[in-house]
């Protein structure tokens, strides 16, 4: 069996993905929190708006402070003459291989959060699908992406 790739994406990614999950949770916090204030309202059963804010409080837990660090340690990635070998998952770990003559264009991707902590993604694209290397620095995934253009290319020239 192959060895997992050895190059980690970089550590503020974990605080990229704890600011996006707390907004996202802040979201469904406010309306857990609107639904018990329509159901003092209108006189419905509490328990049910209840049970809404204790599980988004569970979700926000466990989305803001756990899942983010499970995700930053299990994404790996690794560049070869021939193909690029990307592993991520939590639960179900997913290892891919991009082989180079597959890919069709490279392209850095850069939000609001990840610009505010010098991150950007890199893009793969095949025929089939798009494959993504996240919260890379800066300067790391402008390098990866102009090299795997250069494999890229290398192996058109030579089939």
């Amino acid at each position: 069996m192959r060895q997992p790739p050895r190059q980690e994406i970089d550590k503020d990614a974990i605080k990229v993905w704890k600011i996006t999950a707390a907004i996202y949770n802040g979201i469904l916090c406010l309306l857990a929190i609107g639904a018990f204030i329509i159901s003092i309202i209108f006189e419905w059963p509490l328990w049910y708006s209840i049970a809404a804010i204790v599980i988004s409080v569970i979700l926000a837990y466990v989305f803001i402070f756990i899942l983010p660090k499970l995700r930053w340690r299990r994404w790996r990635y690794e560049l070869f003459e021939q193909e690029i070998y990307i592993q991520y998952g939590i639960l179900i770990m997913s290892r891919t291989l991009i082989p180079m003559v597959r890919v069709q264009h490279v392209d850095t991707q850069q939000g609001p959060l990840l610009k505010r902590y010098d991150l950007a993604t890199v893009t793969i694209s095949t025929a089939a699908t798009t494959h993504e290397i996240p919260a890379l620095n800066e300067a790391d995934a402008s390098l990866l992406r102009d090299r795997i253009s250069e494999l890229a290319r290398v192996d058109e020239e030579d089939v």
